[in-house]
């Protein structure tokens, strides 16, 4: 990735993910699960797994990249799917992640990807959103709390990535 601006950018662009912003959206996240410190994820991913998950995305998933407007670079990611597929009682939750370019934190991206994820899930016909953040994540767990999220809980040890364990908070938003 080229080194992005660090000045604020008013006009973040978003849209749906394609195929072809796989390699971005690894350039953003591998990176991200290499430091073991932002994500409870562990493994990194190929280009051909990142194609896959994104050819593969449900209907009725939300799938958002972020990019840069002078640039068109993907600096920003986030995805929503339905809750759990075995059930339909949790139909109306959706559960939410979202990744950042570190050069282009604190810029407003994020806003403008909730903005348009928040719109996009309430035309499929969620009514709330729900998700984890690392206990040691005070950047992600304040970014969300700015959008609505509330915390609801924790739960200790939830996942131990690189022999560590991880709390989690456990956040939601209605919408």
């Amino acid at each position: 990735m080229t080194e992005l601006t660090h000045k604020p950018v008013m006009a973040w662009l978003v849209r749906d993910a394609l195929k072809t912003d796989a390699q971005a959206i690894i350039n953003i996240l591998n990176p991200i699960i290499e430091t073991g410190r932002y994500t409870s994820l562990d493994t990194t991913f190929s280009l051909q797994e990142e194609e896959a998950f994104i050819e593969a995305f449900p209907a009725r998933g939300i799938f958002h990249v972020a990019t840069h407007p002078e640039s068109g670079e993907v600096v920003d990611f986030q995805d929503l799917e339905t809750f759990a597929a075995y059930t339909h009682a949790f139909d109306h939750v959706g559960i939410m992640g979202t990744f950042v370019h570190p050069d282009c934190r604190r810029q407003g991206v994020s806003s403008a990807l909730f903005a348009a994820s928040f719109a996009a899930a309430r035309d499929k016909g969620y009514e709330k959103i729900f998700t984890f953040v690392r206990g040691d994540n005070d950047v992600a767990l304040s970014t969300y709390l700015s959008q609505g999220f509330q915390v609801i809980g924790t739960a200790k040890k939830q996942a131990k990535v690189q022999g560590n364990y991880i709390d989690e908070n456990l956040i939601e938003k209605f919408l």
